[in-house]
């Protein structure tokens, strides 16, 4: 069965908007914030279903992290403001000299339309070029328009910290914990909530809270370079955290994220302190890989990959501080964070960027009790439940 003919379980946002036609476009000029996972079902994508929609009213695009393109692979690697080569308007970068729509770019527009498919952790971008234009828009007078997509997390299951005041960057510019359960339009009505924009969040049909992503029907497009599966998307949440020290986070191989490693990993010995750990929903096999490109390109690492056995009682957050606090242990004598810049963050190390909160970085040091720390958190959690219970669009 083709993808164009088979039986819808959730439209998306965009999918809804070409359906029925939003009285806030009619007769304005319309800007496009997408990147290539910004498709419908068929595989459409946005920038064509909005030109179909809008004609010569759609007179601006947008790109965020990683390009318009999705061709950047890594952290602080910008990209040029282009014009389009058929429609032969602007492509704005929101990854350049500026992360947030200028005044001049806005000029451009009256209406921005936001169709980008988020993966359900703090530190993924895109959530928060998204806030930032919502600022912009609120400044300039422009309205905005996002279009939902499913959190492939699923929307019920939240872990980890809030950043600590002092420690918002790019990577969190509100206090959110690491895994969220949010959709984009619920993250950007969560923030709306202090900006006041004029904004419309067009929700999906049929998505529900607990819903896996591959029951939505909806085909995956890889939003960013190193997010090409469901997979990668559901150990993210933690494994990020290796960017901010000198272990692999497997980017160079087929496997980013799932995969990790280093030359001076003694795999035999990790295996074992990690087997005692007994770590929920996961099995976590022994694995060589050697990096293409990025940390250690060329050479032999020993690792592990991740294989997540039962997504239900996996913890992404705390099965990497666990890893990382074993790695320490074993090897102190080799592990290091990184040093700065991270996401243009020059005055604290890269790990604290990413926790938002330098205690991370010391309970994993000090081998603090885990179970302890979650309990420290479970205050801070509740309360971000009962702050965005008012924005959530969807039913358990």
């Amino acid at each position: 069965m083709s993808l164009a003919h088979s039986r819808p379980r959730v439209l998306a946002g965009l999918e809804r908007l070409a359906q029925a036609r939003l009285p806030q476009l009619k007769g304005k000029r319309v800007g496009l914030l997408m990147h290539p996972a910004s498709i419908a079902r068929d595989l459409r994508s946005a920038r064509e279903i909005l030109h179909d929609i809008c004609k010569s009213k759609l007179t601006a695009l947008f790109g965020p992290q990683h390009g318009f393109a999705g061709e950047k692979q890594d952290n602080m690697i910008e990209s040029a403001h282009m014009k389009d080569a058929d429609y032969g308007i602007p492509i704005f970068s929101l990854y350049s000299e500026t992360r947030s729509p200028t005044p001049e770019m806005l000029k451009h527009i009256d209406t921005l339309v936001v169709d980008l498919q988020d993966v359900g952790t703090r530190v993924y971008t895109f959530e928060w070029t998204t806030a930032l234009a919502l600022e912009a828009c609120a400044k300039e007078g422009k309205s905005i328009v996002v279009l939902d997509r499913p959190n492939p997390l699923g929307g019920v299951e939240i872990e980890g910290n809030l950043i600590q005041p002092g420690y918002e960057s790019f990577v969190g510019l509100h206090p959110v914990p690491m895994r969220h359960a949010l959709t984009l339009g619920e993250i950007a009505r969560v923030v709306n909530g202090k900006l006041g924009a004029d904004l419309t969040v067009v929700p999906m049909k049929g998505w529900r809270r607990r819903m896996a992503f591959e029951e939505t029907g909806l085909p995956w497009v890889l939003p960013s370079p190193n997010m090409p599966t469901i997979d990668t998307a559901h150990v993210y949440p933690g494994q990020v955290l290796l960017e901010g020290t000198n272990v692999s986070e497997g980017r160079g191989t087929t496997r980013p994220f799932e995969i990790f490693g280093a030359p001076w990993l003694d795999p035999r010995e990790l295996g074992k302190r990690l087997g005692r750990r007994r770590l929920p929903g996961c099995v976590l096999r022994p694995h060589d890989f050697e990096p293409t490109f990025h940390k250690f390109k060329g050479e032999n690492c020993a690792g592990f990959q991740i294989h997540v056995t039962d997504r239900k009682r996996f913890k992404p957050y705390r099965t990497t501080l666990a890893i990382l606090q074993e790695i320490v242990r074993l090897h102190r004598d080799r592990f290091e964070w990184k040093a700065p810049p991270y996401d243009y963050v020059t005055d604290r190390p890269p790990i604290d960027v990413l926790t938002g909160d330098p205690k991370v970085r010391e309970a994993i040091e000090s081998g603090a009790d885990l179970t302890k720390l979650e309990k420290i958190w479970a205050g801070d959690l509740r309360a971000f439940r009962r702050e965005v219970r008012p924005h959530l669009l969807y039913p358990a």
